[in-house]
């Protein structure tokens, strides 16, 4: 298969809820992380499109499951932060189920690239997405988003230690250094949303 052009994706729509969602038909490719750790930023540079996802000083704005179309058979999705977003209780609980069902049932679901700042990596929430995530046997690609904020060598020490503290998991399991800033891991994303999106 050819590379995806991802500078072409265009938005197709929000769910605020699992019947919301647009027709379980393709691929799609999820993206989620703790709120802070970039998931806007990262989307924006995967896709070229600087304003596709928004970005805030404020984490926790996305609140809904926002869906991207690349071509008539593929999508990335925008998952809501969790775990830092000043919102009440309630409805951080209801977007932890909204993201349990949306991953426990959606069929075209191939993928999660699960974000996470380099300088705060597996924290509650990103072991939770992996547990989740594991028994549905999905693919999960890890963008240790803000490579940038440390240097080359703290950077591929964290990177070796994120994968040894995932040792059992290395058949679902890839990760990568990743910055929205420099840019750094554009391609090795690209190349991953592509093997993922194959619908052969």
């Amino acid at each position: 298969m050819d590379p995806l052009n991802y500078n072409q994706i265009e938005f197709l729509k929000s769910a605020a809820t699992f019947s919301q969602l647009p027709p379980d038909i393709g691929a799609e490719v999820a993206f989620a992380g703790r709120s802070n750790a970039g998931k806007s930023s990262a989307l924006n540079a995967i896709t070229g499109r600087h304003r596709l996802a928004r970005t805030s000083k404020t984490p926790g704005r996305t609140q809904l499951i926002n869906f991207f179309i690349l071509d008539a058979h593929r999508r990335l999705v925008d998952l809501p932060g969790y775990g830092y977003a000043k919102v009440p209780e309630e409805i951080k609980h209801r977007w932890g189920k909204s993201i349990e069902e949306y991953i426990s049932h959606r069929q075209s679901l191939q993928g999660i690239i699960l974000l996470m700042d380099i300088r705060h990596p597996l924290t509650e929430f990103d072991w939770r997405m992996i547990k989740w995530t594991a028994p549905q046997n999905l693919a999960i690609h890890i963008l240790l988003t803000k490579a940038d904020k440390l240097k080359r060598g703290a950077a591929q020490n964290t990177l070796l230690h994120v994968r040894k503290e995932l040792s059992g998991y290395e058949d679902l399991i890839t990760i990568q250094l990743f910055s929205s800033v420099i840019p750094q891991g554009l391609e090795e994303a690209h190349s991953k949303l592509d093997e993922l999106l194959s619908l052969e």
